[in-house]
């Protein structure tokens, strides 16, 4: 949804994919433009490979600080007015090679690096669920992040541990880092408990918690199905409206960076 939103503000905009498990949501976009497959395949490529079978990570990359290869050859241009470097589940098997390599936690902010023009785009990048080899390339590659959760008890005892990664992840890897904020997302004020600890989040982290609240909507979860982010497949929404006030928000804070 805010990748949707997003290019609406920025002349460039790029998804770029970091958890195995979006397949379905990626997968949906890419149907549209008839190249599923070819980009799922790509994209693995492009992080594992070198598009020879048997042949090694750093390879690519080595490559690619020869200019022969560059990230740009992998994007997806999408209907929707944003570029998109699709993760699919085969990203999994890819987290296990990068276990043995060098600076295997920067593998992802040199592949960003070496796209051309990147100072010119925002790039948003979606994480697994998990504090993962993944998540951390992700937050050395980052300059900020946003924790979308639940208002539920087992949410609330993960974030402990992930806003502790983070203050790790800029002392040793990433000082540029930051927590842009919290996002409270399917929220339904009727149940007690969610109100309770959105209570708790925003007297604990105070103004870094959003003030957008994203509720949970039906429009929004039926949009994937149709291939469809939620703000195009329903710009009348409640969810697609929520997330609209978010975008103005985060431009907000991503300005003070």
């Amino acid at each position: 949804q805010l990748w949707g939103k997003a290019k609406d503000y920025f002349e460039k905009c790029l998804a770029l994919g970091a958890n195995p498990e979006a397949a379905l949501e990626y997968g949906k976009l890419l149907e549209s433009l008839g190249e599923e497959e070819v980009a799922m395949q790509k994209y693995r490529d492009f992080l594992v490979r070198n598009q020879v079978p048997g042949a090694r990570f750093q390879k690519f990359f080595a490559r690619a600080f020869l200019g022969l290869e560059t990230a740009q050859s992998v994007r997806c241009a999408t209907e929707f007015g944003f570029d998109l470097l699709p993760a699919n589940r085969d990203l999994a098997a890819a987290e296990l090679e990068l276990v043995d390599l060098a600076d295997r936690e920067q593998r992802l902010k040199q592949a960003i690096d070496s796209m051309a023009d990147r100072h010119d785009e925002l790039i948003l990048i979606d994480c697994p669920p998990s504090l993962s080899m993944l998540t951390l390339n992700a937050l050395c590659a980052a300059h900020g992040v946003i924790i979308p959760m639940q208002c539920e008890y087992y949410a609330l005892e993960g974030l402990s541990d992930l806003v502790n990664t983070i203050r790790k992840v800029q002392l040793n890897f990433n000082p540029q880092l930051s927590m842009l904020g919290l996002l409270r997302v399917m929220f339904d004020a009727r149940i007690t408990l969610a109100q309770q600890v959105s209570e708790q989040l925003a007297e604990h982290f105070g103004d870094k918690v959003f003030q957008t609240v994203i509720p949970r909507n039906v429009r929004l979860a039926e949009a994937p199905s149709h291939g469809m982010p939620g703000i195009v497949f329903d710009p009348s929404s409640r969810g697609a409206k929520a997330y609209t006030s978010f975008c103005a928000e985060l431009l907000e804070r991503l300005s003070t960076l």
